[in-house]
C-alpha cells in the first residue's frame, strides 16, 4: 500500500526553498543543513551521535530499500534533527530488516523530506557553505519559513555532546553494553569466543585476564569503535565525557581512545582538561574525529569550521608514512589547524580533496589520532589497521613498564 504523501518544505536561511513530501514524523525539524555522500549506510547516518543538531541530505539519490534492522545502529537511538533525499524507498527488501526507514524515524519523532533537487541542494551548500535550515509539514509558508531559519542560532560555542551521552561508564562486551552492578570494574577475565559469549561472561578477578583494558572517553561514540576494540580481545569501559581524569586512571587503563562527537570542540573545555592531564609517555592515546579535534586543543592547538564539512564514506585520505591513499568514511564540520600544532607534533595524514589535516601523532608520547572514521560501517574498511596499531602501542607500553 503506498504511504499518504503529505506534502512538506525545506527553507534556507539564505532563502532557498524546496518544496516536497514528508515521510517519518509529521512536525518540523530545525538545524544545521548538511550533506552525506555515501551510497549505503543511510542506517549508520541516522544513528550516528555526531549528527546531533544537523539535518541530513543524502546524494545517493534512493534511500530506504534495504529498511533498518537491529544489528546495524551506531547508537541506541536516531540522533539526525532531520532527514532529506530524493526519493524515498517505502517498500525496504532485505532479508535483515524489520522495519522500514519512515517507520523508524516516525517512532523517534524524526521529520524526513522527500522529492526535491537534492543535487542542486547540494551544489547551494558547496558553493556557499553551511546552512542553518527548517522542514515543516505544519507551516508551508516560504517567507515564514525562512524567517524562522535565519532566526536560528549556529551550532558554534554549543556543547552537543552532553545530549548524546550516558551519565555512568558501562563496560561493553562481545554482545553490547554489559549490565552489571556497581562502577569500579576489577580487572576480568573474557573468555572470547566470538558471538557466543554471553553478556557478562566475566569470572573472578583472580582468573587470568586476556588482552587490554580500553577506556573510552565517550563524546557521542559510535558503536562500531567499540566492535573493534572488542574483535581485539579489548576489555572495554566506556566512560562518560564528564569522568575525571583521576577516576579514569584508577580503572588502571593500558590505553584511552577519544571518541567521535557532535559539534564545536572549542566548547568542550572540560574534556580537553581531562586529556591533557591524561596524557603521558606510559598511557597509549587514540583519537577519532572529534577525539582528534579535542586532542588537538590538549596540545596546545586550534580548530576551524570547514565550508561545508567532510561527511560521506568515499573521501581519500594520504598516509604520508608509505604514499598510500585510504578511502575513508568521514563525518566532521570542524578541523585542526596544521599551523597552530607544536614542533613535537608530526602530521601523518592529509586530505586530498582539499589538504586538510586528517591523521596526526606525538613524536615523544604514544598519543595519535585521525579525523576520519576508522571503524567504518558499512565500510571502506582500509584504515582498520589503526585499530592494530593501537594494540601494538599498548603491548610496547606494557612491556616497558
Amino acid at each position: 500500500m503506498a504511504r499518504d504523501r503529505r506534502p512538506a518544505v525545506l527553507a534556507l536561511a539564505d532563502g532557498m526553498v524546496f518544496h516536497g513530501y514528508s515521510f517519518g514524523a509529521e512536525g518540523e525539524a530545525t538545524g544545521e543543513i548538511c550533506f552525506n555522500t555515501g551510497m549505503v549506510g543511510y542506517q549508520e547516518v541516522v544513528t550516528d551521535p555526531s549528527y546531533r543538531g544537523q539535518i541530513v541530505t543524502m546524494t545517493y539519490p534512493e534511500i530506504g530499500n534495504y529498511g533498518i534492522n537491529p544489528d546495524d545502529m551506531e547508537s541506541w537511538r536516531p540522533w539526525v534533527e532531520g532527514f532529506v533525499v530524493r526519493e524515498y524507498n517505502e517498500v525496504p527488501s532485505n532479508w535483515r530488516a524489520d522495519r522500514s526507514l519512515s517507520d523508524f524515524l516516525a517512532e523517534n519523532g524524526i521529520v524526513g523530506i522527500s522529492d526535491i533537487d537534492t543535487r542542486k541542494l547540494t551544489g547551494h551548500l558547496r558553493d556557499e557553505g553551511w546552512k542553518m535550515g527548517i522542514i515543516s509539514t505544519e507551516d508551508s509558508d516560504p517567507d515564514s519559513l525562512v524567517e524562522r531559519a535565519g532566526n536560528l542560532p549556529s551550532l558554534a560555542g554549543r556543547d552537543l555532546v552532553q545530549e548524546v551521552i550516558r551519565d555512568e561508564p558501562r563496560r561493553w562486551g562481545p554482545q553490547g553494553y554489559i549490565e552489571e552492578e556497581g562502577p569500579d570494574f576489577p580487572r576480568a577475565f573474557m573468555p572470547y569466543e566470538g558471538a557466543g559469549v554471553s553478556p557478562g561472561a566475566y569470572l573472578d578477578t583472580d582468573a587470568p585476564w586476556f588482552g587490554h583494558r580500553v577506556v573510552v572517553i565517550d563524546c557521542g561514540v559510535k558503536q562500531n569503535i567499540l566492535r573493534h576494540l572488542v574483535k581485539r580481545r579489548c576489555e572495554v569501559i566506556v566512560a562518560p565525557c564528564t569522568t575525571s581524569a583521576e577516576r579514569i586512571r584508577a580503572w588502571e587503563p593500558d590505553g584511552v581512545v577519544i571518541s567521535n562527537g557532535p559539534g564545536d570542540p572549542a566548547a568542550l573545555g572540560y574534556v580537553i582538561d581531562v586529556i591533557r592531564e591524561l596524557m603521558s609517555p606510559e598511557l597509549p592515546m587514540f583519537g577519532i574525529c572529534l577525539g582528534q579535534q579535542l586532542l588537538g586543543h590538549a596540545l596546545g592547538g586550534t580548530t576551524y569550521k570547514l565550508k561545508y564539512g567532510h561527511r560521506g564514506c568515499n573521501h581519500p585520505v594520504k598516509r604520508l608514512e608509505t604514499g598510500s591513499v585510504e578511502i575513508t568514511t568521514q563525518n566532521h564540520g570542524y578541523c585542526v589547524d596544521t599551523e597552530s600544532l607544536p614542533a613535537e607534533v608530526e602530521i601523518t595524514h592529509v586530505n586530498l580533496n582539499d589538504q586538510s589535516l586528517e591523521g596526526m601523532r606525538h613524536t615523544e608520547m604514544p598519543i595519535f589520532s585521525v579525523q576520519y572514521h576508522p571503524e567504518a560501517a558499512p565500510g571502506p574498511h582500509d584504515s582498520h589497521y589503526l585499530y592494530d596499531d593501537f594494540i601494538e602501542r599498548m603491548k610496547t607500553a606494557r612491556a616497558q613498564s
